[in-house]
C-alpha cells in the first residue's frame, strides 16, 4: 500500500509524505502505547515508576539522583529472571539449552535517546517513550490521582453523599464526577443520576446502589478514573428538628454579613456508651445514637446553614477527617482540628474558603496556659491559697481553639474566633470561672498584641446557665468574689475573688429557653459572644420549636443527632 502511494505521490513534497507516514503509522501505534506512571516528588529523595509488564505489575523505588542506566538495566535483568523462571517451571524443558535473551531498554524523549548517565529526575520527563524490547511506555509524570476515594458507608434518601476524595497533582475543582443509580435492584445496570461533586437520592431509590465514575483533574491533564459502589440506600427519617431552619438560611450571605454556627454535636465516644444508652439517653432508639446515622442528619444539618463559620465541639477526631471535613469541602468550607489532651474528641472550627483566609492558630490547654504564661501569674497566685481547687484546674484537659481570619474583601478586619468546651460537672463553676478568665487574658494577648484592632467571636459550650458566673463575667464584664458560684465545690475549694473582662460582649442569640435538652435536664449552656461595637446581629434564625424537640421525649432522637441544639446567627459588620 505505502510502496503504490509512494509512486502515485511522487510530485508530492518530502515534508507532505513524510507527515503522512507519521499520522499513518506513528500517530495510529502511539495512540495505543503502554501507560507508565512516575512519581516524582522534590521533596522525596526517591520516586517510583509503575508499568505492567507480561501481565505483571511492576513498581520500582528508585534514587533520584542515580543514573538512567541503571533502572533500565534493572527492568532488562528483571525480565530475564522472569524468564528464565518460566522455564525452569515447564515440565520437560531440562534438556533445552536455550537461554534467554536480554530485550533492549531505552528511554527516549522527543525522539531522541536519554543518555544512560542522566539522573533520573531529569531523564523520567512527562511525554517521554519507554522501550522495552518491541512494547512502548508513554510517561506520565505526577499525573492527577486519587490517593483517597471512599463513599460513606450509610447512605439515606433525602441526605446528600458526600464521598471522602483526597487527589495528589491534582484539585477537586479540575475533577470529573459522574453518579449512576441501579435502574432496578438486584441488577447491573445503571442509569446516570448527576455530575456534581455530591448526589442527593431520593426515596425513589430507596433500595437500590449509586455509582461514582471520579477521574482526577489538574488544569493541564487528567488520570486514571475510578469507580465506587455503594451499599444500599435506606429511607431517612422524614422531618428533622433543622428542617424548619432552613429556610432562613437558604443563600450564602454577602460580604457584610458573617453567619455563624455553634454547636455541640455529641461525641460518638460519648454516644456509644452503656451510661448513655442506658442512662443518659434511654428513649433514644439504638440505632439513631449510631455515629453513621447521626453524621447523615449533622451533615445535612450543617450544609443547609449555609455559614461562613462553623465551630464544632465533642468532634471525634475520624469523624472530622473522614466525615465533616470531606462533606463540608465539598460546599465550599474548610476546618481546623483541636483535640483534647488524653481524648479522643476535641474542637473544629470551619470557615468558607471563598470569604475568609486563615492568618494563624494560637490554641491552648488552659491548665497548661495558667501553669507556664506568665500573663496569667496573678491568677496563678490567688489560685495557690487553695491548693485542692488549684490541683482541680491543672488536672483538667479543656482546651481552647483560637483562630485569626481575615475577610478577603478587607484586609482591614482582622477577626479572632475563639472555640471552648468547658469543664461539665454541674458542681464546677467555680472551676468554670477559673478557666474563663484563663481563656479572656489569652484572647486579649491575641488581639491586643499579635493582631492589634482584631474583633473576638467567641463560641461553644460553656456548661453555664445565664445565673452563672461566667455568663455575668462574659456578658456584663465583671464577676465579683461573692457570686455563689465560688462556693459550688464546697468549703474545702473555696478561693473566691473578683474578675473582670477585658472585652466588651454581647450573648448573639439572647438567653434561649434551652440548648441543651436531654430526659432529666434542659438549659441554656451554648452561647456565641460578640463584640457589638464591631458586629452587630442582623438575624438569629429561630430555634425549633418545643413539640419538634420533644416529639421523641428529648434529645438525641431519630430527628435530631445530638444533645444539644445549634445556634445560628448573621452579624453584620459595622
Amino acid at each position: 500500500m505505502l510502496r503504490n502511494f509512494v509512486k502515485r505521490s511522487r510530485f508530492l513534497s518530502y515534508s507532505c509524505l513524510s507527515s503522512w507516514v507519521n499520522h499513518i503509522f506513528f500517530g495510529r501505534y502511539y495512540k495505543t502505547m503502554e501507560r507508565a506512571v512516575v512519581r516524582c516528588v522534590p521533596s522525596e529523595s526517591k520516586l517510583t515508576i509503575s508499568f505492567t509488564l507480561d501481565g505483571s505489575q511492576k513498581h520500582m523505588l528508585r534514587d533520584q539522583n542515580e543514573e538512567l542506566g541503571k533502572v533500565l538495566a534493572r527492568i532488562s535483568n528483571g525480565i530475564i529472571k522472569a524468564q528464565n523462571k518460566t522455564k525452569k517451571s515447564k515440565k520437560n524443558q531440562c534438556n533445552d539449552p536455550s537461554t534467554a535473551i536480554a530485550p533492549t531498554v531505552t528511554l527516549h524523549y522527543k525522539g531522541d535517546y536519554v543518555a544512560n548517565k542522566v539522573p533520573n529526575v531529569d531523564a523520567w520527563q512527562d511525554g517521554a517513550v519507554l522501550h522495552v524490547g518491541e512494547v512502548r511506555y508513554k510517561i506520565e509524570r505526577n499525573p492527577p490521582v486519587f490517593t483517597t476515594a471512599e463513599l460513606p458507608v450509610a447512605l439515606m434518601a433525602g441526605f446528600p453523599i458526600c464521598p471522602k476524595l483526597e487527589v495528589e497533582f491534582g484539585d477537586l475543582s479540575h475533577c470529573i464526577f459522574r453518579w449512576y443509580k441501579q435502574s432496578a435492584a438486584n441488577e447491573d445496570s445503571w442509569v446516570e443520576a448527576g455530575a456534581e461533586r455530591v448526589l442527593t437520592p431520593s426515596n425513589g431509590d430507596i433500595g437500590l446502589k449509586v455509582k461514582l465514575k471520579c477521574t482526577p483533574g489538574n488544569d493541564a491533564k487528567y488520570g486514571v478514573a475510578k469507580e465506587l459502589v455503594s451499599k444500599i440506600i435506606e429511607a431517612g427519617p422524614g422531618a428533622c428538628t433543622f428542617d424548619s431552619r432552613h429556610p432562613y438560611t437558604q443563600n450564602v450571605t454577602d460580604d457584610s454579613t458573617l453567619r455563624v454556627v455553634s454547636y455541640n454535636i455529641l461525641a460518638d465516644i460519648y454516644a456509644q456508651t452503656d451510661l448513655s444508652k442506658t442512662v443518659l439517653y434511654p428513649y433514644c432508639a439504638p440505632y439513631a445514637l449510631g455515629v453513621d446515622y447521626r453524621q447523615n442528619l449533622i451533615k445535612k444539618e450543617l450544609v443547609g446553614y449555609n455559614a461562613d463559620i462553623i465551630c464544632l465541639q465533642e468532634v471525634d477526631k475520624g469523624v472530622f477527617s473522614d466525615s465533616l471535613s470531606p462533606a463540608l469541602d465539598a460546599f465550599g468550607m474548610q476546618g481546623v482540628f483541636r483535640i483534647k489532651e488524653k481524648q479522643h474528641e476535641g474542637l473544629a472550627t470551619y470557615f468558607r474558603k471563598s470569604k475568609l483566609q486563615l492568618l494563624s492558630q494560637h490554641d491552648v490547654i488552659l491548665s497548661e496556659a495558667l501553669k507556664n504564661d506568665s500573663v496569667h501569674l496573678p491568677l496563678l497566685d490567688s489560685l495557690s491559697k487553695n491548693l485542692t481547687l488549684s490541683e482541680k484546674v491543672t488536672q483538667r484537659s479543656t482546651t481552647l481553639q483560637v483562630t485569626v481570619f481575615q475577610p478577603l474583601g478587607d484586609a482591614s478586619k482582622p477577626i479572632c474566633v475563639a472555640n471552648t468546651h468547658l469543664y461539665w460537672h454541674p458542681k464546677g463553676g467555680n472551676i468554670r470561672l477559673i478557666q474563663i478568665a484563663i481563656a479572656l487574658r489569652h484572647l486579649k494577648q491575641v488581639v491586643s498584641v499579635e493582631y492589634p484592632g482584631a474583633s473576638l467571636l467567641f463560641l461553644g459550650d460553656f456548661n453555664s446557665s445565664p445565673s452563672s458566673g461566667v455568663f455575668q463575667l462574659l456578658s456584663q464584664g465583671c464577676v465579683p468574689a461573692t457570686h455563689p458560684d465560688w462556693t459550688s465545690g464546697g468549703p474545702e475549694e473555696q478561693c473566691p475573688m473578683e474578675l473582670n473582662n477585658p472585652f466588651k460582649l454581647q450573648s448573639a442569640c439572647g438567653e434561649p429557653a434551652y440548648t441543651n435538652y436531654v430526659g432529666a435536664f434542659h438549659g441554656c449552656l451554648d452561647y456565641i459572644f460578640t463584640e457589638p461595637q464591631i458586629l452587630s446581629v442582623e438575624q438569629v434564625i429561630p430555634m425549633p420549636n418545643h413539640q419538634e424537640v420533644t416529639t421523641h421525649h428529648a434529645l438525641p432522637s431519630v430527628s435530631h443527632p445530638s444533645d444539644h441544639i445549634a445556634l445560628v446567627c448573621d452579624l453584620k459588620w459595622k
